[in-house]
C-alpha cells in the first residue's frame, strides 16, 4: 500500500518527444527572405547578358593555382600592390568571402530544389484529387439524383478538350510560294 502512495505516473515517452517546431506559411518565408536579402551586401540583379560577361571574365578565378601565384606577385613587389590597387592580404580576404558566399550560394540553392520539388509534389497531389472528383462526379451525374454535377462535369470535358487542342504552327512561306511565277507559254 505504502508503495502506491509514493508513486508518480510518468509517461517517459512524452518526456523523449521533441517539440515541434511551428510551420511556417509561404508568406512568413517571403518576409524573411527579403529582410536577410537586405542584410547581404552587394546583392544585385543581372541580366542574362551581363551575367555571361562576368563568368567569361571570372574564368581565372576558378583556377585556383592561377589566383594563389598572382596574389603571390602582389605580395612580391609594391609596386604590383599599387598597380593593382590591392595588397595580397586584401586579395586572400576577397577569396575567402567569395568562398564563403558560395557556400551560401549552395544552401540556397538546395533550398530552392526542396521547394520546388516540394511545390511538385503538392501539385501532383492536387491533379489526384481534381482527378478523382471529376472520376466520381462524372459517374454520379450518371443518376438524374445528381444532376446537379452535369454542368460541371461538362465544363471540366470543354477545358480538358480546349487543352488537348494543338496550337497551330505559323505558316512559314516558301521562297518560291512567294516569289512571282513565270508565265507559262
Amino acid at each position: 500500500m505504502l508503495l502506491n502512495q509514493n508513486q508518480v505516473t510518468q509517461n517517459p515517452a512524452a518526456a523523449d518527444t521533441p517539440q515541434q517546431t511551428p510551420a511556417v506559411t509561404p508568406e512568413g518565408i517571403i518576409q524573411q527572405l527579403r529582410a536577410v536579402t537586405v542584410q547581404i551586401p552587394e546583392v544585385s540583379p543581372l541580366t542574362p547578358g551581363q551575367r555571361e560577361i562576368l563568368r567569361i571574365r571570372a574564368k581565372t578565378s576558378k583556377n585556383g593555382e592561377i589566383v594563389e601565384t598572382s596574389i603571390s606577385i602582389i605580395g612580391a613587389a609594391d609596386l604590383v600592390s599599387q598597380a593593382v590597387g590591392q595588397s595580397a592580404d586584401e586579395v586572400h580576404v576577397m577569396c575567402d568571402e567569395s568562398s564563403r558566399w558560395g557556400a551560401v550560394e549552395d544552401e540556397l540553392r538546395a533550398m530552392l530544389n526542396g521547394v520546388a520539388g516540394a511545390n511538385l509534389i503538392r501539385r501532383q497531389k492536387i491533379s489526384v484529387v481534381a482527378e478523382r472528383a471529376y472520376g466520381v462526379g462524372s459517374q454520379l451525374a450518371r443518376d438524374p439524383e445528381h444532376a446537379v454535377l452535369v454542368p460541371h462535369v461538362q465544363e471540366i470535358k470543354r477545358l480538358k478538350k480546349l487543352e488537348r487542342r494543338k496550337k497551330p504552327a505559323p505558316t512559314q512561306q516558301t521562297p518560291s510560294s512567294t516569289a512571282p511565277q513565270a508565265p507559262k507559254a
